[in-house]
Parts: C-alpha cells; structure tokens; sequence
C-alpha cells in the first residue's frame, strides 16, 4: 500500500510540474506582447465600468501588467446625445499609450442615429451636426485621441450581444444591434483602428445568458471573466 502512496505522490507532483510549466510558458508568452507594462485609458457605458467589469481588467493586469485608467459611464454612448458622451470621456483623458473604445450598447437602446462612416471626417469638411450619430461620435473620439497624443494606439472592442430584445442579439433583424456593431466596424476600419468584435466572437448566446448575465445587457462576474481572456488576448497580440 506505501509503495502505490508513492506512486500516486510521485504522479501528482510530476503533473504539478507540468502544469506550472504550461502557465509559465503562457505567461511569458503575455511578457513579450510590445503591450506589456502600458498604461491604458478605457471609454465607454455602464458596461465598460461596473464592479463586475473589474474581473476582466484584473486579467489584463495580471497577464500585461498594465496600469488601467476608467472612463467610462453609465448610460453614455458614443452620440453626443447618449448620456455623458465617449465624447465628453475623450475631451476629459490625458496622455496614455493605450486607448480603448468599449462599446456599449446604449446608442441602440437609446435609438441614436448609426450614422454613415463618413460623419465629422474630412470628407464632409468636419461638420459637427454629425456629432449626434454613433459614427460621428466614434470619429470624434479618434480624432481627438490623436490630437491628445499623436502616438497614441486605439483598440475599439464592439458592443457585446444584450437580451432585452431580440434585435440585441440576433444579427439578421433589421436595424438591430448588429447594424450599430457594422458601422463601428466601418468607422475602424477607415482609420486602421484593430477590432475585437466582441459581439460575434465573445460566444454568448440565449443558452449560456443566464450562466454569464447578471441582467439582459450587463454581464456578471463569469461573464467578464470569460471576456476578459478574449480580450487580453486581443491586447497582447491584436
């Protein structure tokens, strides 16, 4: 009987070892991100900030040693009409070398105009009435960001899926979610700014709501967790 103890001791500490080994090498693999150590301003909605939204910031401290600086408010979209506005968030940041632009879901909610990819650019001469789009709201906040700090990087994390409607989280109805999510994709895009499309990939459904949702839109604390290694991730190799 002592010897099969042994055995299993000697079995079980081998398998610790490999298992310690496998979280250094991925630990190691977060330190060699050029991402590494950088501080980071988050703008955003109720999403971006509650308390339960720690749990994934928590993760991308421990894996990218970053120094995180909140932002956001609740109720508040990118339309200079939704709440505290990311737009008023951006006039208020310093310098940092990261931003990040969390989408919430309140420009939907809040029926704000989506906009075109074009509003507050160059190419309609920078017309400030467009500010009470979403696209011109997330163009504002590039632009300004850029102007903060001309080596600025910006990562835009789209608004995850919310189960208040079935336009939150079905992508095929008309003017749902997924239009605003486009439109966001677009506005990125013409800037180079890197997406986490939060909405397709963060693998939240009707059947796994209830495990990862506090309330229709707000994850809790699983919820976050789960994102906050896609978007570590994300951060460490965009």
């Amino acid at each position: 009987m002592k010897v099969r103890v042994n055995y299993l001791v000697v079995f079980f500490l081998v398998l610790s070892g490999r298992v310690f080994s496998q979280n250094e090498i991925k630990d190691s693999a977060f330190k060699s991100s050029f991402n590494y150590g950088k501080s980071v301003a988050v703008f955003g909605g109720s999403v971006s900030v509650i308390p339960e939204s720690d749990s994934a910031k928590i993760i991308w401290k421990r894996r990218l040693g970053m120094n995180i600086t909140n932002y956001g408010v609740p109720g508040a979209g990118f339309s200079s009409l939704q709440g505290k506005s990311l737009q008023q968030q951006v006039d208020e940041a310093g310098v940092f070398d990261i931003y990040i632009l969390w989408a919430s879901t309140n420009d939907y909610t809040g029926h704000r105009a989506i906009g075109s990819y074009t509003d507050y650019t160059e190419f309609d001469g920078y017309d400030k009435s467009k500010l009470t789009t979403q696209a011109g709201g997330i163009n504002y906040c590039i632009k300004k960001i850029y102007e903060l700090n001309p080596n600025a990087t910006i990562y835009f994390f789209t608004s995850s899926k919310a189960f208040n409607d079935r336009g939150g989280y079905d992508p095929f109805i008309a003017n749902g979610m997924n239009e605003y999510v486009k439109m966001q994709k677009e506005v990125c895009e013409l800037h180079g700014i890197p997406i986490l499309d939060q909405f397709f990939i963060g693998g939240y459904n009707i059947y796994n709501q209830k495990l990862y949702y506090r309330d229709p839109i707000h994850m809790n604390v699983s919820g976050y967790k789960k994102l906050g290694e896609l978007q570590a991730s994300f951060l460490a190799f965009p």
